[in-house]
């Protein structure tokens, strides 16, 4: 196996490093506070060609592999988990599959300024009653000829507010369950289409969360993504690569808060020497760097495996379900390194283990990622 990244992914990760450092992490911490949502910061990314890393060039992006946005995702990760959740959703859950299952017209009139960072997408699968039970679809589709009418709610909608166009999962047929299941492109604006007020959260507090409210908001029929009942289907194949996009953001926070806690460290002393010197310390960093190192290898198999059009369902819910939890493991003792000072905002830490915890939640919580595994060995 070849462990070494080409000349192209080290240019990348360190496009997406310096980014960080020098565009993200001035007002990472004054973001989160107000809960103010990135907005400068996503149009310099965009400009970067990281809102559309994977979309072919034909359609206005970058033509990068998944390896390469892997990369991207753990650097900007491990400064601001905010925006990388922007990045994560336009990229995986939005353009992917718009340029996977969608129509000509449609990738020429959404995909194209989606890849350009122009305006950003959003994924509505979320329902106040079907969340980890995205079969149970309360949203309705009705076909009325040549448009469908929509009615329901949707919640837990990373980039709610700032969105432009929104992927929306409705039941257009009770009777088929899952089968009858359609995914329609909603445009902000549409008459019968609101967005609610935006949630106040624990983490992620920059990135906007909403929830949206359909009532009979007329969606042409041509703004369907794939055949007739084909809904269910596209969200569970873009949430597999979603996953990977999930679980490079949780390295991004582990690693981040592993290097802070290995530098404090080095810096901090009791007892005449740096705590660095203390074996209790030192056994923290090696448990915390072992496990990093092994969520990374999980996360770049993911996306190997995708890359080679490979089946990586089963790979990406491992490296979703593995670096989440790494995620929250290493947060916790990054702050108990940093003892009181990992209790106040200014030393970094604090945050990225309040953002952490999401990761163990969204695109699939780690019980259902055990489940997509499970299913996996049982059937192979």
């Amino acid at each position: 196996m070849q462990f070494e990244l080409s000349e192209e992914h080290l240019m990348i990760q360190k496009a997406a490093r310096d980014f960080a450092s020098d565009v993200l992490k001035p007002g990472v911490i004054e973001r989160d506070e107000k809960q103010l949502f990135p907005a400068e910061e996503i149009r310099q990314l965009a400009r970067l060609g990281f809102l559309g890393m994977m979309v072919s060039p034909k359609y206005g992006g970058g033509g990068m592999d998944t390896v390469s946005y892997v990369l991207a995702m753990e650097e900007i990760s491990k400064i601001d988990a905010s925006s990388a959740v922007v990045m994560s959703v336009n990229n995986s859950l939005v353009c992917w599959g718009l340029e996977a299952f969608g129509t000509e017209e449609q990738k020429q009139k959404y995909l194209v300024p989606l890849a350009k960072g122009e305006i950003l997408g959003a994924f509505c699968l979320s329902e106040p009653e079907a969340g980890s039970d995205a079969t149970s679809q309360k949203t309705t589709a009705e076909d009325k000829g040549d448009y469908y009418l929509l009615n329901g709610v949707k919640n837990w909608i990373t980039n709610g507010g700032n969105a432009s166009v929104y992927l929306v999962m409705a039941q257009s047929d009770p009777a088929k369950g899952h089968r009858g299941i359609n995914t329609l492109i909603v445009e902000k604006g549409m008459e019968g289409f609101k967005v609610g007020p935006k949630e106040n959260k624990l983490g992620i507090r920059a990135s906007d969360t909403h929830s949206l409210m359909f009532t009979d908001v007329k969606v042409p029929k041509k703004n369907r993504i794939g055949e007739d009942g084909f809904g269910f289907k596209f969200a569970m194949r873009t949430l597999d690569g979603g996953r990977i996009g999930i679980a490079s953001q949780a390295l991004g926070i582990a690693s981040g808060a592993y290097e802070l806690a290995l530098a404090y460290a080095k810096e901090r002393k009791s007892f005449g020497q740096s705590i660095a010197k203390h074996q209790i310390i030192q056994f923290k960093l090696a448990d915390m760097a072992t496990r990093i190192g092994a969520a990374r290898l999980l996360c770049l198999r993911s996306a190997w495996l995708k890359d080679r059009h490979m089946d990586y369902s089963h790979a990406s819910a491992m490296a979703k379900l593995y670096a989440s939890e790494v995620a929250m493991e290493t947060t916790v003792e990054a702050v108990q390194i940093h003892g009181g000072y990992g209790y106040v905002k200014e030393y970094h830490v604090e945050r990225l283990m309040r953002d952490a915890k999401i990761t163990q939640i969204y695109e699939g919580t780690s019980e259902v990622q055990r489940i997509v595994i499970a299913r996996s060995l049982l059937h192979s």
